[in-house]
């Protein structure tokens, strides 16, 4: 059963039409406007307290151009370890990048995923990352880590 999630753009308005329709209409619209698109979809999460809020992003880039963001927020009560929370960002970032990948490939637009996860074996989140590389590769989509996944590590990370 497919959760019904609140997205918004960057302004804290709410789109209105599912995230799908929403996508398809950025989508025409850009390509209308002259602009060659790609798109980045990334999670992060921070804890607070007993509850890990998670903020997972839809960027789109107009090369050359700049671009915007769609934002989803959820907040879990569950406590996780560090490669637990790794894994389950990279989850949610999988699943919309599934759920809208059809859109993608019929519009021509390049998707990565992008995992907050580092690259440097010094960093806790280090652990994930041989499971979360396979994970998105393994799926079909490009992917990205730390210092090049910005989806997750800067734009997800400003909002979450």
């Amino acid at each position: 059963m497919e959760q019904q999630q609140q997205w918004q753009r960057l302004d804290g308005s709410n789109l209105n039409d599912s995230i799908e329709n929403e996508v398809r209409a950025a989508i025409l619209r850009e390509k209308e406007n002259g602009y060659e698109l790609k798109v980045c979809i990334g999670t992060d999460s921070q804890v607070r307290g007993r509850k890990i809020h998670f903020a997972t992003v839809i960027v789109f880039i107009r090369k050359g151009r700049g671009g915007f963001m769609f934002i989803n927020h959820e907040v879990i009560k569950q406590k996780m370890s560090i490669k637990q929370r790794m894994l389950t960002e990279v989850g949610k970032s999988i699943d919309i990048a599934y759920q809208l990948c059809r859109l993608f490939t019929l519009h021509n637009v390049d998707l990565e995923v992008h995992a907050d996860i580092n690259t440097d074996p010094n960093f806790k989140s280090n652990n994930a990352l041989k499971e979360a590389m396979g994970y998105i590769m393994g799926m079909g989509f490009a992917f990205r880590a730390k210092p090049h996944a910005f989806a997750s590590s800067s734009c997800a990370d400003k909002v979450v």
